[in-house]
């Protein structure tokens, strides 16, 4: 129970490092969403962490 609350807290943590990161879309990810835009939450936060990660 104990090791399964601190790995939730940690993810949580690092989650949250992740979105406190601005970044300004380029011209190019702006085009991206637009032709082909997210298609749900998780398609959404997979490209924020990419371009946070510089994927």
């Amino acid at each position: 129970m104990r090791k399964s609350i601190l790995l939730l807290l940690a993810l949580s943590v690092s989650c949250v490092t992740l979105t406190a990161c601005e970044h300004h879309r380029t011209f190019g990810e702006k085009v991206r969403d637009t032709v082909d835009p997210p298609k749900g939450p998780i398609e959404k936060a997979g490209r924020s962490v990419d371009r946070t990660l510089g994927n």
